[in-house]
């Protein structure tokens, strides 16, 4: 068992419910009406262009759970002006991602599902069937998009499946498209980028909870839309929170250059690997003279790092990619798409869309290190980094997803690490203890709050934010004070043009006032487990494995699986190890299982005792090992604390 989150008492009733834009707020969200041009409708235009049809309403049925695994019904409020509780540019950038959902042609031959998930799923149709690029991120979105497309289109077989990327919202949702039968018999084709399993599996199982606990806040899954809640993600309408899967692919692609035929369908390659996903490649269709941009472009400024957590990227391999796709296809192409957003139509206006696009992760990448290098820190260094006009007055480059600030200091990361260099941040204190010993230093609890309500009405939130995220974390029952750090999350996100960063101070404010939301275990999926391979898999269970129940321990098992090579799967100094192709002569135990039924043992969706009553489970040596070896593992909790502080560790 983990240790459960702190719990607090919940804030008065008047507390709880959303504020209205300050003045301060009000200005900020005029200066951006201000200096953007707004008269400019060519995205709308863009985004609506090749409209086939949609659903109505606007929602996808979840397989197993009473919500839905996909709802714009509730995000009408978005056909209105923007209120002063959301940035203007943003609630533009909201408007075109949910306001422009369905069936969309790109090019005769080539179409769209777009907005029944955060990204985009694209069909190609082939001489006998579709070629699908990108199946969204459930089964239950990805099979809906399908079934919208053969209606409308013509009933076609999927006889292929590209998966751009390693990151989920391009592959969870595949079996709504084919079957895992399919892929593993190679009755359709499953392509991807070298790498593409590993990293998947590493970015979405190993550090999965953390990263899936982050991304309730990045992409606002807890909040309700509205005005004062959930616009957007900025990169799509919404994430989708229905059935994933995994699958492995059956042809992987390896090198810029390397084409496929595929049911008629000429494809030519590009890897961008360490650019927006550590595995990413892009290609060309010379029938149709459209290039796929994967997602290293997009209508708005990417994550050189992500807040929801992950291996920051190559802000200047990102830049040179697309250079090299202007290259390699810069004058053969008449439109350019992608995984995200709308296309772009024209050679020449796409030429300068990608040359901008290039310029953006560029002048980043140089200018920080310019800046690191004349001795400024990553926070100085984001404070007075801004684009130049060129660059930041065009819509494609605004900050909806990242921002130059966090992305000027994932750079300084990427080359220098997280130390500045002083020698008094090198080995801080940890939140709670650094809380307590501020507060008694600045006169208590009560004399921050009473100087934070001044700063407050002042309008200057990031200070408040900050010496409040102290009274939290060293006094989380302190009601004043946390009621005020919400209000100021509050404002803060209504200012945001980005929509993870709208998202993160709207969720941190509703955690402050609300509390945690009722959880589960993190566990992954019967259609993830399955596609899991089992290298992949022992590595998730060193993760979960707890150093002080397992101190001491030595266990050697033997698994003898029906259908794989044997392993050794080894405890020692309070760590697994698994040896794939050996065996130990005296091992503690030795189970014969087959490989995907040990998958569903370990990930909690197969019961040892009914496997071993089916004959499927046989277990020789020492049994109580093994039941002692089921508690040296965590079970991770979906919803810990962010926000406020959780008890000290086991």
């Amino acid at each position: 068992m983990t240790d459960q989150p702190f719990e607090y008492t919940r804030l008065p009733d008047s507390e709880r419910t959303p504020k209205p834009a300050t003045t301060t707020t009000r200005a900020v969200q005029q200066e951006f009406t201000d200096k953007l041009d707004f008269t400019d409708r060519q995205s709308f235009d863009d985004a609506k262009r090749g409209f086939i049809a949609t659903l109505d309403p606007m929602t996808v049925a979840h397989d197993h759970a009473k919500r839905p695994a996909y709802d714009l019904s509730q995000m009408h409020f978005l056909d209105a002006d923007a209120p002063d509780t959301v940035n203007p540019s943003l609630w533009r950038q909201a408007q075109l991602n949910s306001g422009h959902h369905g069936l969309y042609e790109v090019v005769e031959g080539i179409y769209q599902i777009r907005s029944f998930d955060i990204a985009n799923m694209t069909l190609i149709r082939g001489n006998t069937g579709w070629i699908i690029v990108d199946p969204l991120t459930s089964s239950e979105t990805s099979r809906a998009g399908l079934k919208l497309a053969n209606e409308q289109l013509g009933e076609r077989p999927v006889v292929a499946v590209i998966h751009t990327h390693s990151h989920a919202d391009h592959f969870a949702g595949v079996l709504g498209v084919i079957t895992a039968d399919q892929a593993e018999s190679g009755e359709v084709a499953v392509i991807a980028p070298v790498d593409y399993v590993n990293e998947a599996l590493s970015e979405n199982v190993l550090a999965g909870n953390v990263m899936n606990r982050r991304a309730t806040y990045m992409y606002g899954n807890l909040l309700q839309p509205g005005p004062t809640g959930f616009v957007t993600t900025g990169l799509g309408a919404a994430l989708s929170m229905g059935s994933t899967g995994f699958v492995l692919p059956n042809d992987i692609v390896s090198e810029t250059g390397e084409t496929r035929c595929i049911d008629g369908i000429d494809i030519e390659f590009q890897m961008t690997m360490g650019t927006e996903a550590p595995a990413e490649m892009v290609f060309y269709f010379p029938q149709f003279k459209a290039l796929c941009m994967s997602e290293i472009t997009s209508h708005h400024l990417h994550n050189v790092y992500t807040p929801r957590g992950a291996q920051v990227r190559d802000a200047l391999a990102w830049a040179a990619q697309i250079n090299e796709s202007l290259d390699l296809f810069g004058d053969r192409l008449e439109v350019e798409f992608a995984s995200h957003h709308w296309p772009m139509w024209g050679r020449d206006r796409v030429a300068n869309y990608l040359k901008k696009q290039r310029d953006l992760y560029k002048f980043i990448h140089d200018q920080t290190l310019r800046l690191a290098n004349l001795g400024y820190t990553k926070e100085e260094i984001a404070e007075q980094l801004k684009l130049p006009e060129s660059l930041g007055k065009e819509f494609y480059n605004r900050d909806y997803y990242g921002t130059v600030h966090h992305n000027a200091r994932a750079v300084y990361v990427k080359y220098l690490g997280y130390f500045d260099g002083n020698p008094a941040h090198l080995y801080p204190l940890p939140p709670v203890e650094v809380a307590t010993r501020y507060l008694d230093f600045m006169g208590g609890a009560d004399a921050v709050v009473s100087k934070a309500t001044g700063s407050f009405k002042a309008g200057d939130y990031r200070w408040v934010a900050e010496v409040l995220n102290h009274v939290v974390m060293a006094d989380p029952e302190h009601i004043a004070g946390r009621a005020l750090l919400a209000d100021t999350l509050e404002q803060l996100g209504y200012q945001s043009e980005s929509g993870p960063w709208r998202n993160f101070y709207l969720c941190g404010a509703l955690e402050l006032r609300d509390g945690l939301s009722p959880g589960t275990a993190f566990n992954a999926s019967e259609g993830m487990a399955r596609g899991i391979p089992l290298y992949n898999l022992f590595q998730t269970l060193a993760v979960r494995l707890n150093a002080q129940r397992a101190d001491g321990l030595c266990l050697h098992i033997n698994l003898a699986f029906t259908d794989h090579e044997p392993v050794l799967l080894s405890i020692e100094n309070s760590v697994l190890h698994a040896f794939f192709g050996r065996t130990d002569p005296h091992p503690t135990a030795t189970m014969k299982i087959s490989a995907l039924e040990y998958k569903y043992l370990m990930m909690g969706i197969r019961d040892a005792e009914a496997l071993v009553a089916s004959g499927a489970l046989e277990i020789e040596g020492d049994v109580t090992a093994l039941a002692q070896l089921a508690g040296l593992f965590d079970q991770f909790d979906r919803r810990f604390p962010i926000v406020t502080p959780r008890r000290p560790w086991q």
